[in-house]
């Protein structure tokens, strides 16, 4: 999600020993070595921009970790057009794109010009307060206090933060109560449970909890009354919307628009979860601008997903019932078990469109739909549509990657509250051991090129390499590369990334480096004893491994025998992808017993016979992680070790 608070900005000037230590930024060897605990309230950027106007300075560093987790972007805007760590919206820039755009469109939607009001409270320049971190923090304070007092309330350092509930929502940059109350919500719930960000160089940002701080429901209680007003007022029928999500139903439609029986789109009738069984969620990013993705989702000649969530505000449309069948995840076995939730944005740019408000909602959606579909919060079940396996191995090179290198699953799955680390130990690890993949996503600036904008950027993989040395060649894949080209680190390149919460097995240790089975080979990565990227994992699923004297296939879809099939003209070809599991290889189980099945649905008309129904096989697979993506195996041909 871009950079942090940078050592040219703030540096700490006592509570760590040794040397001055950067707020937050890359692990550099100062910042591995000292591992502080930065302590942000009483850090000066916060307290001295607290104490000159009036504010908490706890509040102030609740308030930026709730807007964009004390992250600076380089003055870079977001797709809101927030500015700096405290994200002041430059509202008059944001109307200005309305317009262009057409007020209805709703490709940009209502903000407040808190940067503008920011710089003429405090007198700061426009141009510092988007540029310069401090300068950010102070005109943010300042705009604070000013609008504390013009609504009469108390302003000191000293008052309970609690009591700024309403201000915090007036000027979070949002002109919806939704929005609002979302922020002024997370910056109350930061302050009583705390915030922290961990670095991949061991150290952390961390504000202490106050369970002092009381939900101050008396200024809370309009702002959830205007916010439920509008979730009334919006035409919600059709969405399947967990309580205190505003969730906009915009229909993708099931309609014939040809004179073939499979002249249809853009989604399949189904009886979901009962069959086909609902056992993945997968997270897309939309390559795409929210009005032209809104354009693509209800065009019956294009394909579908069920959630798009918008940039700026984390705004939620449904598009189809989970009940029905959703083209997204160019896997039909995948589309069949799962739910498909596009987010704006564009992989290759990650910040500024992986927005705070959009990984909130998002994690507060999928919370629901795991809860409600009996889906694990664990990284075999919640992927990415770059974990999605290709069907054949033609299929391999065409495959997606998004969300991409810039999406920080350690975070998201914070908020998911199933964090990573959970079930895990930092021991050294052996060979057989199951380790997961932690490294951190803030500072871990792992090599990518072609990404913009370009330079070092936190990543969530670690890179793998075909022996123990910093100048190794990459791992490469050769279902990715099949014309013999090598691996390479550009963006869109997934072949050398163990991405962050995904297990593999150890097949050897180095001193700081550990080789992991992946892709049918070893992949190398570094993994310091003092600062590990990955930790082992207590009691993993399961490790599978080829029947002594064997190698074992390698699927991209779990589909029945022949014999299941009532028809001979329905059966689908189990077909290996190009990927083999050699004797010895052991890979990490996601899950022991994914279906077995097969949902025939060629036609438009539900009552066609013989069509929408699903084809049960009694071929049992396992779930693995293969490389970067997942895969599957036959039960006959592999021993799984408990």
């Amino acid at each position: 999600m871009g950079t942090h608070l940078t050592r040219r900005h703030f540096l700490l000037s006592s509570g760590v020993a040794a040397a001055a230590v950067p707020l937050a930024g890359t692990a550099g060897p100062a910042l591995a070595a000292a591992a502080p605990r930065v302590r942000v309230d009483t850090h000066p950027v916060f307290d001295r921009a607290g104490r000159a106007h009036g504010v908490p300075p706890a509040l102030l560093a609740a308030l930026s970790h709730a807007q964009t987790r004390w992250q600076d972007h380089d003055g870079r805007p977001s797709s809101s057009l927030g500015y700096g760590p405290m994200h002041l919206v430059d509202g008059a820039a944001a109307a200005e794109a309305r317009s262009r755009v057409g007020k209805d469109a709703g490709a940009t939607p209502a903000v407040l010009d808190t940067l503008g009001d920011a710089v003429r409270v405090s007198g700061i320049g426009a141009e510092a307060v988007r540029s310069d971190p401090a300068a950010n923090i102070r005109a943010t304070a300042a705009l604070l206090a000013d609008h504390q007092r013009r609504a009469g309330r108390p302003v000191g350092v000293d008052t309970d933060p609690a009591q700024w509930f309403a201000t915090v929502a007036a000027t979070s940059g949002f002109a919806t109560a939704a929005g609002q109350l979302d922020v002024a919500d997370t910056v109350v719930a930061t302050l009583r449970t705390g915030g922290r960000v961990e670095m991949a160089g061991g150290s952390r940002l961390f504000l202490p909890a106050s369970r002092r701080t009381a939900v101050p429901e008396r200024q809370r209680a309009p702002l959830r009354r205007r916010a439920t007003l509008a979730r009334r007022e919006r035409d919600r029928d059709g969405t399947e919307s967990p309580r205190g999500l505003d969730i906009e139903w915009i229909p993708a439609p099931y309609e014939q628009y040809g004179e073939g029986p499979g002249d249809y789109g853009n989604h399949d009738l189904a009886d979901r979860p009962r069959s086909p069984k609902i056992t993945h969620l997968v997270v897309h990013d939309t390559e795409g601008e929210w009005e032209g993705v809104l354009d693509l989702v209800t065009d019956p000649t294009y394909v579908s997903w069920q959630y798009s969530l918008r940039s700026a505000d984390g705004h939620i449309a449904q598009h189809a019932l989970a009940k029905d069948v959703c083209w997204h995840a160019g896997n039909w076995y995948m589309n069949m078990h799962s739910i498909g939730l596009e987010h704006e944005g564009f992989a290759a740019q990650g910040a500024p469109w992986y927005s705070e408000a959009m990984y909130r909602t998002s994690a507060a959606l999928v919370r629901h739909l795991a809860r409600k579909h009996d889906i694990p919060l664990d990284r075999a079940h919640v992927i990415g549509h770059d974990q999605v396996p290709g069907t054949t191995t033609a299929t391999i090179p065409g495959m997606h990657w998004d969300p991409g290198p810039f999406w920080d699953w350690e975070h998201y799955f914070d908020l998911l509250r199933a964090p990573l680390y959970r079930g895990t130990s930092r021991r050294r690890a052996k060979r057989g051991d199951v380790v997961r993949i932690l490294p951190g996503f803030v500072g871990n600036q792992q090599p990518v090129t072609g990404a913009t904008p370009s330079g070092p950027r936190d990543t969530n993989f670690v890179t793998l390499r075909v022996a123990p040395a910093p100048d190794a060649a990459l791992v490469n894949d050769l279902g990715l590369h099949q014309t013999g080209q090598p691996a390479t680190t550009e963006v869109s390149d997934i072949s050398a990334r163990a991405t962050a919460g995904t297990e593999y097995v150890v097949a050897d240790v180095d001193g700081d480096w550990t080789a992991i089975w992946f892709l049918g080979t070893v992949g190398w990565f570094l993994n310091p004893r003092r600062h590990p990227t990955a930790r082992v994992v207590q009691h993993p699923v399961g490790r599978v491994r080829p029947k002594r004297g064997t190698t074992a296939k390698v699927y991209g879809r779990a589909y029945p025998e022949a014999a299941a099939y009532a028809n001979p003209a329905d059966v689908q070809p189990v077909s290996p992808l190009g990927y083999v599991l050699g004797e010895g290889q052991m890979y990490a189980v996601g899950d022991l017993d994914p279906v077995t099945d097969y949902y025939k649905a060629k036609t438009f008309s539900p009552d066609t016979p013989g069509d929408h129904v699903n084809i049960v096989g009694r071929d049992r697979y396992v779930q693995i992680n293969i490389g970067h993506r997942i895969a599957f195996v036959r039960r006959a041909e592999v021993d799984v070790l408990r």
